[in-house]
């Protein structure tokens, strides 16, 4: 992203009414499913579960994260969501961007996008969590990063060479990569911890 109980036993139900679990913004980590996760956190969950119930269809989730930063900019208040979900086979991606639009109605869009890899094309898997000990000396996890990095070309980065008339020795690519990261500043203990266990989750699943 660029910026995702235990993570195996989350499952979607059937879909019921929506109802609010809270005000945007509250803590989902308390939610196994993603559907109650996503109305207690996202500003625009109906748009969010919807694009991803249309691609996920019957299959179960296993696992999920989910994310939302508020930016201040000089045409107001704009709200980056994004979940990532895993079914077992694939990870679903969707994120959405407020977009100024003077002929919209409130002057904004929603620019929701989703995006569907499956596992296999997931090359490698890193994640790097920052422990700690709290005043009794107990071990505290402070934040964690976790990395999902494609085979796919991305950006294509020039290698400079010392001859005058060959100025380009070479080019490296660097892969399409989708970073996810929480702290205790940043989402608290329980995402800290949904983030460990969907970092692991996909660690079991990535084919080798």
């Amino acid at each position: 992203m660029r910026r995702v109980g235990k993570f195996s036993r989350a499952a979607r139900g059937s879909r019921t009414a929506p109802r609010r679990l809270g005000p945007a913004g509250a803590d989902w980590a308390p939610y196994e499913r993603l559907d109650d996760a996503a109305r207690a956190y996202f500003l625009h969950a109906e748009v969010a579960l919807d694009a991803i119930d249309g691609v996920l269809g019957r299959r179960r989730v296993r696992g999920f994260t989910l994310e939302r930063v508020v930016d201040l900019t000089e045409a107001g208040t704009s709200v980056w969501q994004e979940a990532a979900v895993c079914d077992g086979q694939r990870l679903i991606l969707w994120h959405s961007e407020e977009l100024a639009d003077e002929n919209s109605p409130g002057s904004t869009v929603l620019d929701s996008s989703v995006q569907v890899l499956p596992l296999g094309s997931i090359r490698h898997v890193g994640m790097r969590t920052l422990v700690g000990r709290d005043v009794s000396g107990r071990r505290v996890d402070r934040g964690v990063h976790l990395v999902l990095a494609t085979g796919t070309p991305h950006e294509l980065n020039p290698v400079p060479g010392s001859d005058p008339e060959a100025p380009l020795t070479a080019a490296r690519f660097r892969p399409e990569a989708f970073r996810f990261s929480k702290s205790l500043d940043d989402g608290g203990a329980g995402q800290i911890a949904r983030l460990v266990a969907f970092g692991r989750l996909l660690g079991r699943l990535v084919p080798g």
